[in-house]
């Protein structure tokens, strides 16, 4: 009776063991899929983009399994900190706003922050051809802060969606005069597009480390080094193997991580 009650915790100990191995050998990663090119679905509901692909390169350099979380891009950090993703790669600026937050890998690209508005349209003086117009901004990203603390002064009304692709359509239907995001973004996800007929940049790039950061970066928990360290050294790994750029190449015809 000893011998199999030995055998039976042998056992139980091993099952333990094994459910710990599966847990930390695959990475749940939190994505939202709405943000082409970087993240979108396609007419099968399948994830694409260059966030998706970056994600499963990197997991694939560190031998574990990716298992994508979807939802809204607003309740990507709730989400980390009560632990039901251990990393973001989904667009996330690193930004000393987000760093009270979460902690940040090295940037895996970088892009600059731009307003689309009908061809032609002038934005003034320190955004005064903005007074009165509603510009359009996806909530609780880096846009929304610089929006609501520099245009809204200026006399613009902020409008917040779930999407930049919600922002569109409004902007198409001429319930907005403006859109805020980032360059490539709006670029390819709807200037490049029939949809973007008639549209186009206004103003210059705006680049204030303030609000948009240090590039793009994958948030882990606070604290979490030995995550962080590991996600580094990966991307170093398929920057130096040439995996990055061929993930590149698959969608932009520039350099996208930038000097």
């Amino acid at each position: 009776m000893k011998k199999l009650s030995v055998l039976f915790s042998v056992s139980a100990l091993a099952l333990v063991m094994a459910s710990y191995t599966s847990a930390a050998d695959t990475l749940r990663i939190g994505i939202e899929a709405a943000y082409p090119p970087f993240a979108s679905k396609t007419d099968k509901g399948e994830i694409t983009g260059f966030d998706y692909d970056i994600g499963n390169a990197l997991c694939a350099q560190m031998q574990v399994k990716c298992q994508w979380v979807e939802q809204e891009f607003d309740g990507l950090i709730p989400s980390l900190k009560v632990r039901k993703v251990d990393a973001i790669i989904s667009s996330l600026t690193i930004s000393d706003e987000r760093k009270k937050s979460v902690d940040f890998t090295n940037r895996y690209y970088q892009a600059a922050s731009r307003l689309v508005m009908r061809e032609g349209s002038d934005l003034g003086t320190n955004f005064s051809g903005l007074s009165g117009k509603r510009v359009g901004v996806q909530r609780a990203g880096i846009h929304d802060r610089f929006a609501t603390e520099v245009l809204t002064p200026a006399g613009a009304q902020v409008v917040r969606y779930a999407s930049l692709n919600e922002a569109y359509l409004d902007l198409i239907a001429g319930r907005l005069e403006a859109v805020q995001g980032d360059d490539v973004a709006i670029q390819m996800g709807f200037l490049d597009t029939p949809n973007g007929k008639g549209y186009a940049f206004a103003g210059e790039p705006l680049r204030d480390s303030k609000y948009f950061g240090d590039g793009v970066g994958i948030a882990v928990r606070k604290g979490d080094k030995a995550l962080t360290e590991r996600f580094n050294s990966a991307l170093a790994s398929i920057r130096e193997n040439g995996v990055y750029e061929n993930i590149q190449d698959r969608y932009f015809k520039f350099d996208i991580y930038g000097e």
